[in-house]
């Protein structure tokens, strides 16, 4: 058993500055772009084939969140804290702090996959239109086009690269699920209560019918704006780790 004692348990260190630095990154995303910089569309997580994106923002878009209101940032910092902390002090600083960041990268990764499946279409347009001038095959996606109209190949790349750019993802939701599962795994007896359903039920019950619902938003049509893929890469990478580390015989020391 992890023997780790932090001077304050209810805000161990790595929980403590993760707070920190998600807090004072928003605060800086709300002041700078009076400056000419804006840290969501520098640090969050593009599509690859933007030219806005770097590898980078597979760590940095978990320290940001929604500029249009605090919720967001509220929501996934007393998560971190309310699951984080037992974890942390459970399995110290180090390896919470490698599962929090292979959880956050992983949901970045599946939620580039997502994209590449979603915007297929889309891209396969513009190229079709590139090779054909075939102006249908663009209508579906671009308002205002009709079939004999020309676009400027100039334009036609422009207004790719722009579809591109628009797509862009923050937040530390992805970490925050996977630090769901590694607390469900650790701490199976733990009761939990849903906001819509405010019966105590048992940590890992608690989890699969947040990853079931994730799953389910993900999948039908929907316009909220939510990564509910990232946050189901979140937990699939948190279950990869967990797996490897159980198979090592380290999981619970």
């Amino acid at each position: 058993m992890n023997t780790y004692k932090p001077i304050n348990p209810n805000f161990p260190p790595v929980v403590k500055n993760l707070i920190i630095i998600n807090v004072l990154a928003w605060i800086a995303s709300i002041t700078l772009p009076r400056f000419g910089v804006d840290l969501v569309d520098l640090l969050g997580l593009h599509y690859w084939e933007s030219e806005q994106f770097n590898l980078i923002q597979l760590v940095t878009y978990m320290f940001l969140h929604d500029t249009s209101s605090i919720s967001h940032l509220f929501f996934n910092m007393f998560g971190i804290w309310m699951f984080g902390k037992n974890i942390e002090l459970y399995w110290g600083p180090k390896n919470f702090l490698t599962f929090y960041f292979v959880s956050g990268i992983g949901a970045a990764i599946i939620q580039e996959l997502v994209w590449m499946y979603s915007l297929h279409p889309v891209l396969d347009a513009f190229n079709q239109y590139a090779n054909t001038k075939d102006a249908s095959v663009l209508m579906p996606y671009l308002n205002g086009l009709t079939e004999n109209m020309h676009i400027p190949m100039s334009k036609l790349w422009a207004l790719k690269e722009q579809f591109l750019n628009m797509h862009v993802t923050v937040g530390a939701s992805g970490a925050l699920f996977g630090i769901l599962l590694g607390f469900a795994v650790l701490f199976p007896q733990a009761r939990m209560v849903m906001i819509f359903f405010p019966v105590p039920i048992r940590a890992p019950y608690f989890v699969a019918i947040y990853a079931a619902a994730e799953l389910f938003m993900g999948v039908i049509p929907s316009s909220d704006g939510i990564a509910h893929f990232a946050h189901l890469g979140g937990m699939i990478f948190a279950g990869i780790l967990l797996l490897l580390w159980k198979k090592k015989g380290n999981l619970y020391e």
